[in-house]
């Protein structure tokens, strides 16, 4: 475990935390006056790889080598030109700050971070974070990398669990959940929806398939992962044979067969390592989905669209009526499906170009 002290005046800025990986939907902008909660989990942080918020440059502004330098290998509006690294904490962990009003404006319903570090080490004054808030952005504190570092805790160090371990707990992401507004829909303070999490965890996963397909079609499995990815890839992909093979793959499942072509398997959420099976060669491309989502996608807990008939068993507890099921279809997270695919390298291969003049439609067949 560590704690992170301000770089200039030593004093401590959080309370201990383990790192754990980065989730999928740390970027993720999601709706109009949504209320996400909080990104991380109390007692973690993670390290962002890439640069985040301001001050930024357009494409055009930028040589194709320096983008390619910076992993980037397709155009993209604009990229962050500020330092990577961040430390992405829960707000409740941190410890010794202020805010800095003067630094606090431009936003909707909260804080956005779009002028900078908003906070400051109470002792030094030294701007060492920035708080997001605002509506339709989930709730963190990044740590700006130049102006902290961590230090270890004294104590025990506890190993990441293992793939037994994680299947065990059995932590799933439901697909559905209420998302609060402000006003809200209907006059209610809240609608179902499906998950954020669910919708960002299927943009990383579509980029992923996509490179994966090689140009052809991909199916995948029946059910909740037919609903996430078929309707996607059945529009961004050519119709008809030759067609790629994607199934469920990971700890605990049988081992797929010979003659697949794609793996969805789960990220492990302390490490950030993709799960590979140990008896099976290298050529299945590995997609990879969080932990939580693959869960539900191997093991789904039943909805029942009706009331059962007769009495609830003694030991039974459920909301009733049961929550509702969104009304529209599901629809993948465009601005983590766009972040994943520009850093994948395979995005510059010649049959890319049709999806991408797909993609340059505004909402092709409502995918996103």
């Amino acid at each position: 475990m560590f704690v992170f002290v301000c770089a200039r005046c030593d004093a401590e800025l959080t309370v201990p935390l383990s790192q754990v990986s980065l989730p999928v939907h740390a970027r993720q902008t999601y709706g109009n006056g949504a209320q996400l909660p909080v990104l991380m989990e109390s007692g973690t942080f993670a390290v962002d790889p890439d640069p985040w918020g301001g001050p930024w440059r357009m494409w055009d502004e930028i040589d194709p080598g320096e983008a390619e330098a910076r992993g980037i290998y397709a155009p993209v509006h604009a990229l962050s030109d500020s330092r990577s690294g961040a430390i992405v904490i829960a707000p409740g962990d941190v410890r010794g700050t202020r805010l800095i009003p003067e630094r606090c404006g431009g936003a909707c319903c909260g804080l956005s971070g779009a002028d900078g570090p908003n906070m400051a080490c109470e002792a030094c004054d030294l701007p060492v974070a920035t708080r997001v808030d605002d509506c339709s952005l989930w709730q963190a504190v990044r740590l700006s990398s130049d102006a902290v570092r961590r230090v270890p805790v004294d104590g025990v160090h506890a190993a990441p669990l293992s793939w037994a371990e994680l299947t065990e707990k059995g932590e799933s992401t439901p697909p559905f959940e209420p998302i609060a507004t402000w006003g809200g829909r209907f006059g209610s303070s809240h609608y179902w929806s499906w998950s954020p999490r669910w919708e960002a965890a299927a943009g990383q996963a579509l980029a992923h398939l996509l490179v994966a397909s090689a140009g052809q079609s991909v199916t995948v499995p029946d059910g909740l992962t037919a609903d996430m990815f078929q309707r996607a890839l059945d529009t961004l992909l050519p119709a008809g044979p030759p067609t790629r093979r994607a199934v469920l793959a990971g700890p605990g499942e049988p081992s797929p067969d010979a003659d697949v072509d794609i793996l969805l398997v789960p990220v492990h959420p302390q490490t950030g390592e993709t799960w590979s099976p140990a008896d099976r060669a290298a050529s299945a491309y590995p997609v990879p989905l969080p932990l939580g989502v693959w869960l539900w996608l191997v093991s789904p807990q039943p909805y029942l669209p009706v009331p059962a008939s007769g009495g609830m068993p003694h030991d039974v507890l459920r909301d009733d009526p049961l929550p509702p099921r969104p009304h529209y279809l599901f629809r993948v997270d465009r601005g983590t499906f766009e972040h994943t695919l520009v850093r994948l390298p395979a995005v510059r291969s010649p049959w890319m170009r049709t999806v991408l003049q797909k993609l340059s439609q505004d909402r092709p067949a409502g995918i996103f």
